[in-house]
This record gives structure tokens, sequence and C-alpha cells, in this order.
């Protein structure tokens, strides 16, 4: 019974004897001081990518290679004065950093870190003669699982700006709040396209579908839901050009403006830790996980690797263009007006998300019963374009009226 309701692992089949036990031990471990390591890593890499990019000279070239400022950031952080605000709720206040890194640690659990997933072998491996997966936990509900734990971080940012005790923080935190609350909706509706094409909600049964770039799941839902993905993805992470959380000109540092020393720092490593998590859930979900790149009887095999090891290296890959892409977000674009997030995610992402969902349903549903799917597809996408028109005439008429009304303050 804890098998089926936590996990489909068949590790945890049968009676739970003290070698599973510790082969799960393990895997906690590595999942942990991979998380930690791999953000370290992330903000030296950050530095580095940002400062060839834009030319400037400074804490990239701390020792070998810069890597000594991410350590010196780190020294600094844990031993400063922990300040706690007088009129802050201090219970709360000293909950609140946890709340947000928790959840990008459980959300890291469910990621296919490798494995094998060729000749149906689903990516299991054998550890000390018993069969497993190169993942923490595979639970039958893992990309719901995903989508939830994402949403429980908005509570730390929330409750970090309210028992600030301060004007600032809170402004932050209600703003964090409005902006991931608004994004959730389109990251939802976008992963609801991947279920429907996957037919499944686990994430090692997602990436065992994804066996060639052709089946890859950013071809199979037709390329808009992963651009949806990605963008609702970063103003969920409240990186730049959507990072209006820490609009530093705004609200002088946003929800933890009152935060100093380890808290701070757990703040900071969430951020970056949330980063690697959400480009290895796009990874998992869009781009095959750690299946290897193929097309058509051809497969770029990495040798003298066996293949789940050579998976963990795919992934690897894969991450890494994602990080870089997301860098490369903070050192080009501009950050957008408050009234312009808002806009891009309930007047366009939203409606592009479950429109899409709806055609993708309608194709489904059409090629079940046995329909033309042409004929299915061209009266879908009217269908959507006559919304689209109604949508953008509502918008219109909202518009003219409020301006016919004038200011209301």
């Amino acid at each position: 019974m804890i098998s089926a309701i936590l996990s489909v692992d068949p590790l945890l089949d049968g009676k739970l004897l003290w070698t599973p036990l510790i082969i799960v031990l393990v895997k906690v471990l590595i999942v942990f001081v991979v998380g930690l390591v791999a953000t370290m890593l992330m903000v030296w890499f950050e530095r580095k990518v940002i400062a060839g990019m834009q030319n400037r000279v400074g804490p990239n070239k701390a020792g070998p290679w810069g890597i000594l400022q991410t350590l010196a950031d780190g020294i600094k952080l844990f031993f400063k004065e922990d300040l706690l605000p007088e009129r802050s709720d201090k219970f709360v206040f000293k909950l609140a950093p946890y709340l947000t890194l928790v959840p990008a640690f459980l959300a890291f659990a469910i990621i296919p870190l490798g494995g094998d997933f060729r000749d149906g072998k689903g990516g299991m491996v054998t550890m000390f003669g018993h069969q497993t997966r190169l993942q923490l936990a595979d639970p039958p509900v893992g990309v719901l699982f995903a989508l939830a734990i994402s949403s429980i971080a908005v509570y730390g940012i929330m409750l970090a700006g309210w028992a600030s005790g301060s004007k600032y923080p809170l402004l932050g935190s209600v703003r964090a709040s409005a902006q991931m609350v608004s994004y959730e909706a389109a990251l939802g509706l976008s992963l609801g396209a991947v279920i429907l094409v996957s037919g499944t909600l686990s994430t090692a049964g997602i990436v065992d579908l994804q066996s060639s770039v052709g089946r890859w799941n950013i071809v199979a839902t037709g390329f808009v839901p992963f651009f949806i993905f990605l963008i609702a993805a970063t103003a969920e992470l409240n990186r730049p050009p959507f990072d209006l959380v820490e609009a530093e000109q705004e609200l002088v540092g946003g929800f933890n403006t009152e935060y100093s020393s380890i808290r701070f720092a757990l703040f900071f490593l969430a951020e970056f830790m949330n980063t690697i998590t959400m480009s290895a859930l796009i990874v998992t979900l869009f781009f095959g996980g750690p299946q290897p790149i193929s097309i058509g009887d051809t497969t770029l095999d990495i040798p003298l690797l066996p293949n789940a090891l050579e998976g963990t290296v795919w992934l690897l890959l894969k991450v890494l263009v994602f990080l870089y892409i997301y860098v490369w977000f903070r050192a080009t674009l501009p950050r957008f007006r408050y009234d312009q997030l808002m806009d891009l995610g309930w007047k366009i992402l939203i409606p592009a998300s479950l429109g899409w969902f709806m055609l993708l349903a309608a194709q489904r549903v059409g090629r079940d019963a046995g329909w033309d799917q042409i004929v299915v597809t061209l009266v879908s996408a009217l269908v959507l374009i006559g919304g689209y028109a109604l949508l953008q005439r509502a918008q219109k008429v909202s518009r003219s009226n409020r301006e016919k009304d004038g200011a209301s303050f």
C-alpha cells in the first residue's frame, strides 16, 4: 500500500529490508548534495556568463575562474549578524525562508537524474541486486506534485513580507503573490497539454515515451505549450525580465528587505535552486530528460559510458542549455512594468494555453472517434480564432469605458 501511494519504484515493493532502505537514504543524500552544489555552481555560472556578455570585470575574476567569490559570499552570509526586527512576528519570520527553500528540494526529488530508458527498460537500473530508478521518487501523480510544490513557495514569500512588520516587505510580498498566482494558471494549462499527449502523470513515464526527437513533447504538443511554459516558469521563478518581486528602485529590496545573514541566504539559495529545478523539469517534460538524442535510427551515443550514466550526462547537458537561456534573459532583457506583467499573464498566456489545450483535446477526441483530423483541426482553429476576436473586442470595449469614465481616484 505504501509503495502504491508514495512511489511506483519496485525497490519499495514487498518487505522493507535494510538494503532498499539504505539505497533510499543514499538517494536522499545525493539529491540534497547535488541540489546544494548545483546552486553554488549556478551562482558562479551566472556571474561568469553575464560578465562575458556585458564585458564586466569583477567577482568573476576572484580566485581560479572566479569560484572563490561564491565561496566568499557564502562565508559572509553565514557569519553576518542575524537581525530580527522588533515589530516582526518572530516565529513566522524565522519559518518563512524554509517554506521557500524546502519546496525547491521536494520538486527536484521527482526528476529522473539518469537511468536506462532504451529497449523498454523504463529507466530501471540494478543497484546491489535491486531494480530501481535514478530518482528519489516517482509517484503516480508526479507532475501534479511538482505543480503543487511550486505553488507552496508563494506562502514563504507572502509570510516573509507579512511577518517583517514593515510596509515595504509587505508590498513586495503582495506583488509577488499576485504575480505567482497569475502565471500559475498558464503553467498548469501548458502542463495539461503534456499530460494529454503523454497519457501519464509519472515523470519517468513521460520520459520513457520520448524515445526520439520526433516524439519529444515539444513536437507532440505543437511547440506552443513549451513556449508558454518557459515564459510562465520564468515569471514564477521571479527571474528577469519578470523580477518585479525584487524591484529595488521601487520597493527597497522586496519581500526580503528585513532579512540578513543565513536567512537571507536561504532565500538566495531558493531562487537559484528553483531555477535549476525548473530547468530540469522543462527538460523532463519537453525534451526527453535523460534520453539520448535520437533521430530516426540514428542515436548519438557517448562512448565508454553505460546507458544509465550516459542518461545523467544527457540530462546535465540539456539542463545547462536552459540555465544559459535564463542567464541570457537576465543579461539582455529589460524589466517589465507591472501592468505589462499582468497583461501578459491574463490576456495572452492564459487564453493561449487554454485555447491550445482545447485544440489538442479536440484532435484527441476526433482521433478516437475516427473523424477526419484535418476537418477537426480547421473547425477547432476557427472556433479559437472567433473566441480570440471576441476577447479582443471585450478588451477594447473595457478600455474605451475606462477612458470615458476617467480616473477613479
